[in-house]
Parts: C-alpha cells; structure tokens; sequence
C-alpha cells in the first residue's frame, strides 16, 4: 500500500503577489505599443525595415539607421531597447524586456530566439518581479531558437549554438552551446577582420 504523502508548507503565496508592480503611466504605454505592434508592424513589408525602425522609435527604441527586425518580431518595451549598425532580428524572435535590453552592431537573432530580461525571486513568498537587464555585444550570432536569460551578458564575437540556454554570461570570442550552455571552444576568426580589400558587408535580410 502506497505510503500517503506529507503535506508540506506551502512556501511561495500566489495571493500576496504584486498585482499591478507598473506605474499606470506604464500600462497605457505598453497598451498602446501592443496595438501598434499587433497591426501596423505585424501586417507589415518583409522589407519594411524603415517604417518598423521608425514606430520602435516613436516608442522610445534606440536604433542606428542600418538596424532592422522582422514583422513577426515581437518587443515588449521599446523604451528599454536598443540596437546598434548593421544588426539584425529575425522572424519570430521576442524580447521579453522588462529591463534593459541592449543589443551591439553587426549581430543577428536568428528565428525564434527569445530573450528574456525579467524574472521573479523565488526566495520570497510574494515572488516579487526582477527587472534584470541583458547585454549582448556586437558581431554576435545568436542562433535559431536560443534563450538568453535575466542579466546574461554576451561578448562581442561570440556564437550561441541552436536551441541552447544561456543563464550565465559568455565571454568574448567564445562558441558556447548547450542546455545550460556552457563556452565550448573560441570562435575562429580567419578573415581579415580590419575590413579592408573586402566587400562591404551586406545586412542580414
């Protein structure tokens, strides 16, 4: 006969939760960015990249001129976000960005990466909300279906394998895979990497 189980404490307490932790200034921002990136950006041209740069940044973003992401690209706050030249987020990434997410120039987001800078303390019974910020540096690519977590910095010239999940930072230079991830070799770089004799680069489409 099966032993019944012990009932232990219940730790965490789902009614002691914040219910609104924004200013209501916040709420009617977020409100009006959803209904802006649900139908002016969503239906929008594969190579709409202007008419999107230009609604990131009437909501805050900070973007260069040669940045871009998709239509199906989804960003919670534009006003905490920011994207250097040449840089690229591609379909179905999120930026889950409840702090700060700042993203280097000439780095890609491949397809339904997430990226995710918020999460709550587990070590308190209220579960109060954790705004952490992500920095992701320039020349990175982050592939297919990666997720980067709160308050992860990634190098410049690093490489994030498909599907891995990066919950501590990566350094410079650095190929780093898995679940947790984990800096698996340094990233070989045999290209001239002053720039000169050689095309110009070309931005990710």
């Amino acid at each position: 006969m099966t032993e019944p189980m012990t009932q232990q404490p219940i730790f965490q307490r789902l009614d002691t939760t914040t219910g609104f932790p924004y200013p209501l200034r916040e709420y009617v921002r977020r409100a009006l960015w959803e209904i802006v990136q649900g139908t002016l950006i969503r239906f929008s041209p594969r190579r709409g990249h202007g008419w999107r740069r230009f609604w990131l940044r009437r909501f805050g973003a900070k973007m260069a001129d040669s940045a871009g992401t998709k239509a199906s690209t989804l960003i919670k706050h534009p006003w905490l976000f920011s994207m250097g030249e040449h840089s690229m987020l591609s379909e179905r990434v999120e930026i889950y960005n409840l702090g700060e997410v700042a993203i280097g120039s000439h780095t890609v987001l491949s397809q339904d990466a997430y990226v995710c800078a918020g999460t709550h303390d587990y070590t308190r019974p209220d579960l109060p909300l954790i705004r952490a910020s992500i920095s992701i540096g320039s020349g990175v690519w982050i592939c297919a279906g990666a997720f980067i977590g709160p308050g992860v910095v990634v190098g410049d010239n690093a490489v994030i394998g498909a599907r891995a999940v990066v919950t501590k930072s990566v350094p410079v230079g650095m190929i780093a895979a898995g679940n947790p991830a984990k800096p698996l070799r340094e990233r070989p770089m045999n290209g001239d990497l002053s720039g000169q004799g050689k095309a110009p680069v070309q931005r990710v489409s």
